[in-house]
């Protein structure tokens, strides 16, 4: 973990001696820490591009053959053994990979870890090597953003209003399914509820007692994924043209 938290401090080292380079003054209203924050998140998510485009595959494809799986597990619910081949069978037909979508998660998750220490100490991380220790650590009405958010309705709430936002974009593509008679369906839909409306709410409250950079960094990272997300979908859409449709078929 020290090994990414040493990437990251790195990389916000170098973008905030940039800024410190090409602008003669720095804002008053948000510090050159917190927009190297910002352009940083930028770099991660665009880097992530691949894995984003992979995700977003997964789950048109999962779209496109639930009919399929759902009839399957109807067909063999009393006999899980041919259930899971016979979904196995579906999906090395359509090439399709159940998990597919999890790496993009898998490999957040640290990013996030190593975000919050280097928060917790940029001295260490980001300035470390060049020993400067008095930088401006402002973000409009943030005075520091090593510490947590000062206000109840500031970047705690904006992080769990576009963590929300996230989610019901990421599960706009999920089939729609009708959970009557059938328990893993409805125990799949009360999960997907869960997170989308039970994951901002918990979301908020940890928040509250984050570093403010990291959850700039989060909230920030959220609004870029769902600009890509948009973006991705879109040319999707316009490549795929009926792919879909014959699939069903």
């Amino acid at each position: 973990m020290n090994f990414l938290q040493n990437i990251l401090g790195n990389l916000i080292r170098v973008v905030y001696e940039f800024l410190n380079n090409v602008i003669a003054t720095e804002p008053e209203s948000i510090s050159f820490l917190a927009i190297a924050i910002i352009i940083t998140t930028f770099i991660f998510k665009t880097l992530l591009i691949p894995l984003t485009v992979s995700q977003i595959k997964t789950q048109k494809m999962t779209a496109i053959i639930s009919p399929k799986q759902q009839e399957i597990q109807r067909k063999y619910k009393n006999n899980p053994e041919m259930m899971q081949q016979k979904l196995k069978e579906l999906y090395a037909e359509h090439k399709h990979n159940p998990m597919g979508g999890c790496l993009l998660l898998l490999i957040q998750f640290p990013i996030i870890i190593a975000f919050f220490r280097v928060m917790q100490n940029p001295e260490l991380y980001i300035f470390g090597a060049t020993g400067v220790t008095d930088f401006a650590k402002n973000f409009f009405w943030i005075q520091d953003l090593t510490k947590p958010d000062p206000l109840i309705y500031g970047l705690p709430l904006i992080n769990a209003v576009t963590q929300f936002l996230y989610a019901k974009m990421t599960m706009s593509s999920q089939p729609k399914t009708d959970p009557k008679g059938d328990p893993q369906m409805a125990q799949m839909q009360s999960m997907n509820s869960m997170m989308l409306y039970g994951m901002p709410l918990m979301m908020f409250f940890v928040a509250r007692s984050l570093s403010a950079g990291l959850i700039l960094y989060w909230a920030v990272g959220n609004v870029i994924e769902m600009f890509y997300r948009f973006i991705i979908r879109k040319v999707m859409d316009r490549d795929e043209g009926g792919t879909a449709n014959e699939i069903r078929n």
